[in-house]
C-alpha cells in the first residue's frame, strides 16, 4: 500500500508530493574552495535561469574509494568551513554525506540535508543518528538491494520520529565493474512514502572498473536522467566539475557543469508532461 508523502523543506525548497522537480549537483568531493565556489555560483545562475531548485553537494571526506591512495577531501572541520561559505554566497541549500556517527551532529549544524552512502544503507545506528537531527535525510540505495529492501533502511530512520526521508535510486550490481539501472525501482520505492531521487552520474559506474579508481560512461548521464524523470522520479542527482578530466573523485562519470542548463530544461518539459 502507498503511504501518504509528507511535504517537508531542504532549506527554502519545498518537497512535497505531486511537487516541481528538484535537483541536487555539485562535485563528488571538495577539491579546494574555488572551485566549490565556482561551481555553486554557475549552479545558482542554472537554477535562476531554468526555476528548478538545486541543492548543492559536496563531500568533505570520501570514506569508500578504491584505492588508499585516492584523494579523500579536507576532512570535516575544513570541509564544513567550505560547505558554509558556499551557503552564505550563494544562498543554496546545501548536502553532504555522513561516514560516522561521529560526523553527524557536527554536519548537522552547517548543512540542509544529510546524506547516507549507498554502502552504508544499513548502518542502523548512523540512520537513527542522522534521524534524530532532525534534518532532512537522504538514503542511497545500495547496489546491493532491492527496491523493497530499503522500507528497512525507512523505518530506522522513521523510529526516531524523523519522516523527512529521501530515497536515492543509483544502479544495481550486475557482475563484476558493471552497474544496471531498473527504472521500476522508482515507482517501487516511492510506495514507501518518499520522495525518489534518480542519481545519473553514479548510475553510469563502472565500480573499480580501472583497478585503483571507477571507470564509468559520463555520456549516458543525461539519457538515463530523463528516463527517470519520465518514470516518476521526484529529482535528480547530477555530480558535475568545470573540467570534469581533472576532477580528484569520479572523474569518469561527472558531467560537465555546461550540459547542466539544457539538461535541466528537457527533464522539466518531461516532468510537467508526467504529472500532468
Amino acid at each position: 500500500m502507498r503511504l501518504e508523502i509528507n511535504m517537508f523543506k531542504i532549506g527554502n525548497i519545498k518537497i512535497e508530493p505531486n511537487g516541481g522537480l528538484f535537483v541536487i549537483a555539485g562535485p563528488c568531493v571538495i577539491e579546494t574552495e574555488k572551485i566549490c565556489l565556482d561551481i555553486a555560483q554557475r549552479l545558482a545562475e542554472i537554477s535562476e535561469k531554468t526555476g528548478v531548485p538545486i541543492i548543492f553537494k559536496a563531500s568533505f571526506d570520501k570514506a569508500n574509494r578504491s584505492s588508499i591512495a585516492s584523494f579523500r577531501g579536507p576532512g570535516l572541520k575544513k570541509g564544513l568551513e567550505i560547505l558554509a561559505k558556499v551557503k552564505r554566497k550563494t544562498s543554496l541549500a546545501i548536502l553532504t554525506d555522513v561516514h560516522e556517527i561521529g560526523q553527524v551532529s557536527a554536519a548537522a549544524k552547517i548543512v540542509d540535508c544529510l546524506q547516507i552512502p549507498a554502502f552504508l544503507c544499513r548502518q542502523t545506528d548512523l540512520l537513527a543518528a542522522c534521524g534524530r537531527t532532525g534534518k532532512p535525510v537522504n538514503i542511497k540505495k545500495g547496489q546491493f538491494m532491492s527496491p523493497e529492501e530499503m522500507k528497512n533502511a525507512v523505518e530506522k530512520v522513521r523510529s526516531t520520529g524523523n519522516k523527512k526521508i529521501l530515497l536515492t535510486e543509483r544502479g544495481t550490481f550486475f557482475g563484476y565493474n558493471r552497474l544496471v539501472n531498473d527504472m521500476t525501482s522508482i515507482p517501487a520505492m516511492k510506495k514507501l512514502g518518499c520522495p525518489v531521487i534518480f542519481d545519473a552520474t553514479h548510475s553510469t559506474q563502472q565500480p573499480g572498473g580501472l583497478g585503483k579508481a571507477s571507470a564509468g560512461t559520463r555520456g549516458m548521464a543525461p539519457v538515463l536522467a530523463k528516463a527517470a524523470v519520465a518514470a516518476g522520479a521526484d529529482g535528480l542527482f547530477i555530480e558535475v566539475h568545470t573540467d570534469p578530466k581533472k576532477a580528484k573523485s569520479d572523474a569518469a562519470i561527472v558531467i560537465p557543469i555546461k550540459w547542466v542548463e539544457n539538461l535541466l530544461n528537457i527533464c522539466q518539459k518531461i516532468h510537467k508532461t508526467i504529472r500532468n
